[in-house]
């Protein structure tokens, strides 16, 4: 199964930024549907189910030792004429202390993860179609700015990719395990 551990805006925070997107949404891009709004911290791909109990047990281990930590929705930007985001603020640290956490959990877990890069926090807006200029959704979401939350939770994520070729079908998103930052211990399987 085709899998990211990741950070979940709560509803309320994905309710102000859908406010702030919803004026400026229109045809020149491709909106990424609200339900995949989300803080990818390790992207792993597909992991085959041989690996998940492990992976499970490792990413618990990697959410205990993270503590909570205050996050928003802060921001707008772009990664060339590619893709439009929001980034965040608040606990950024620990927040990629989490990514490089999930990252070592994969791989520890036999994942195989792509070369490691430093961890940016941005959660993708649209994408770019052909040239499309990028300015004004900048100009026009340029003094977004979220209410905080705290982050308390890991979550593992199951991305089902689009296979029936219908147009304008996205991605479906089911979370599969989850992780109180943290929280207690995880259970060791020898007992």
């Amino acid at each position: 199964m085709r899998l990211f551990a990741a950070v979940l805006p709560p509803p309320a925070a994905l309710e102000e930024l859908r406010r702030a997107v919803d004026p400026v949404r229109d045809r020149r891009l491709r909106w990424t549907s609200e339900p995949g709004w989300h803080f990818t911290l390790a992207f792993m791909g597909e992991v085959r189910d041989e690996l998940l109990p492990d992976l499970h047990a490792r990413l618990a281990r990697a959410a205990h030792r993270t503590d909570p930590f205050p996050l928003r929705l802060h921001g707008i930007g772009h990664f060339g004429n590619r893709a439009l985001w929001t980034g965040a603020a608040g606990g950024l640290d620990t927040m990629r202390l989490l990514a490089e956490r999930a990252d070592a959990a994969a791989r520890r877990a036999g994942v195989p993860m792509d070369e490691h890069r430093r961890y940016t926090a941005h959660l993708t807006l649209a994408r770019g179609q052909g040239g499309t200029p990028m300015r004004p959704y900048l100009d026009a979401l340029a003094g977004f700015e979220g209410s905080p939350w705290q982050v308390t939770e890991l979550s593992l994520v199951r991305s089902n990719l689009p296979a029936g070729g219908v147009p304008g079908e996205r991605p479906r998103y089911e979370v599969v395990g989850a992780w109180a930052l943290g929280g207690a211990p995880p259970a060791d399987p020898a007992d």
